[in-house]
Parts: C-alpha cells; structure tokens; sequence
C-alpha cells in the first residue's frame, strides 16, 4: 500500500503544475459593473431595458430586465449579446457586412457591443434591447467604459 502512494506520489510530481496557458476571462465583478451601469444610463434616459451580459463563449454572466420589459425584449437583448461575444464586433458593424439570413447567432440590429480587454483580448459581449438601436448601444457602451473595458478590439501602435 505504501509503495502505491508513494509510486502515485512520484507520477503527480512528473506533470508539469501549469499544462494550461491562463487567458484573461470576464469576471461577474466587471460584468456586474457593465450591467449596472448599462441600467443606470436607461433609467437617466427614460429607457427600459433587458441587458445581457456574455463571457466570449456565450455564456450568460450576468443579465437584468427593468420593469415592465417583455419577454421578447430579454431575447433580442440576448441574440445581440451572443453575436457580440462570439464574433467580436458590434452588432452595428455585422450589419454592414450583409450576413446571410440564417448564419447562426448573428445580430444585425444596433445594440450589441463586444468587450475587449485593454490588450485586445475577446472578453464577451453586452447586449441591450428596450430602447431605439442607438440607445441600445450607447447603454451597453457607457457599462463596458465604465468597469474599464474596451468596446472595440484595440488597434496597436504602428
């Protein structure tokens, strides 16, 4: 018995303790910011909003509806989240590329915004639905500048 666990002991050495490189993720304290933020700016402008908030796999991390929003406002809030986090652009700039109608998870209507962390790294995306496109956006956009995000892939220096 004692020379198993010490066999076992010798083999767990053998592995390297980091075989996984880490990569930057969006944590539930930046997306809470980008969420509270983004409700924030709908109450200031008398909008009522669904906000979604995604990691870059499209995965929920945090969301909120304000009162009185329907269902289908939540799911557009969503579908613009996920084209955001998945493909790294905003909603408004995969318009421009005139995707096909049934490519999977891609919004085409103004507020979806990626977020992106100072060195470039896809984070997720944010979403926001309830209000007119542009307002949809510029409340998904006020939250990611605000928990000190980028909502659009840092250009390097030449």
């Amino acid at each position: 018995m004692r020379r198993g666990l010490a066999l076992a002991a010798t083999l767990s050495l053998a592995v390297p303790a980091s075989a996984q490189t880490a990569r930057p993720s969006l944590d539930y304290a930046s997306a809470a910011k980008i969420r509270d933020t983004c409700l924030d700016y709908a109450r200031a402008h008398n909008l009522k909003v669904a906000v979604f908030v995604l990691e870059n796999h499209g995965m929920a991390v945090t969301l909120a509806h304000m009162d009185g929003v329907s269902m289908g406002v939540g799911e557009i809030a969503l579908w613009k989240a996920t084209s955001a986090a998945k493909y790294g652009r905003a909603t408004a700039d995969t318009a421009a590329l005139n995707p096909p109608a049934n490519m999977p998870s891609v919004a085409t209507i103004m507020g979806g915004v990626p977020i992106y962390s100072a060195d470039g790294t896809l984070l997720g995306g944010v979403g926001t639905s309830g209000g007119k496109p542009a307002d949809d956006a510029a409340c998904g956009t006020a939250g990611i500048e605000a928990a000190g995000l980028k909502a659009a892939k840092p250009v390097p220096a030449p």
